[in-house]
């Protein structure tokens, strides 16, 4: 029978240090600034929990929301004012924008020093993606051992799944990316298509991490079909309450580590 790996558990404990490092400052609190795009309902969800999440571990949440009609070079400007706002530690752009935007530029755009989502080709190393750290995360909270175990990733985002191949090929595993699946000890998922991955895709007592999220029959799910799988998988993360709570949690560790090594 399948384990579950409690996001909220984890994300709750990264929270709850945050919190208590910010209180013993006395002082300025960090500062995030949001740039919200368009007005996709999924995406305004995500950035009115990340709002409401900071005001908890006592981080000062600043939301640009701007139309989808805005110019590219609109945005632009706006970025290059944070970048030189004081005020501002860390910087999200809420992904994805819209496809009449080029992401890839906007994201360039950012002062590496205060891309908390890490994404930044030239981010610097102490500014992990917050999905990569709640990957991270869970094979601690498990005791998994990488070196010389085989993971297999499927994925859409070319950026997105050879970034975690590197950082598992670093931790001494053996990657495939969109290909047997059902040979891997680690299998991770964020293609975003509902219970695309069955039980014959997996390896017994695999490891499985679902980073997809999508909408079945009005309910969110993850691209684990968890009940078909249940007897076969070893450790799953749930769709919700797996890595969604995680990357909130590790965003607000980025924006933490920039302000303590801005303020000394």
């Amino acid at each position: 029978m399948a384990k579950i790996i409690d996001g909220r558990k984890i994300a709750e404990r990264v929270k709850d240090q945050i919190a208590k490092d910010i209180f013993a400052l006395k002082g300025p609190r960090p500062n995030l600034a949001i740039i919200l795009v368009g007005d996709r309902e999924d995406s305004q969800l995500y950035v009115s929990l990340k709002e409401k999440e900071g005001k908890k571990v006592g981080i000062d949440t600043h939301l640009y929301e701007l139309e989808s009609s805005i110019s590219e070079q609109e945005i632009l400007d706006i970025i290059n004012f944070l970048n030189h706002d004081d005020l501002i530690d860390g910087i999200l752009v809420q992904l994805p924008l819209p496809d009449n935007f080029n992401t890839d530029k906007i994201i360039a755009a950012i002062d590496p020093a205060k891309d908390v989502d890490g994404f930044h080709p030239d981010g610097p190393e102490y500014l992990l993606s917050p999905v990569l750290a709640s990957i991270l995360a869970c094979l601690d909270e498990i005791k998994f051992v990488p070196a010389g175990k085989t993971a297999c990733i499927l994925y859409n985002s070319e950026v997105f799944g050879l970034s975690i191949r590197d950082m598992l090929a670093a931790r001494g595993m053996v990657v495939t990316l969109k290909n047997k699946p059902e040979g891997a000890d680690l299998l991770i998922s964020a293609l975003g298509e509902s219970h695309k991955i069955k039980k014959e895709m997996i390896k017994p007592d695999a490891v499985v991490i679902d980073i997809g999220i999508s909408r079945l029959d009005g309910k969110v799910v993850g691209d684990i079909d968890i009940e078909d799988a249940k007897d076969k998988i070893g450790y799953v993360t749930p769709v919700p309450g797996g890595i969604g709570p995680m990357t909130i949690a590790f965003l607000f560790q980025n924006v933490w580590e920039i302000y303590k090594r801005k303020h000394g």
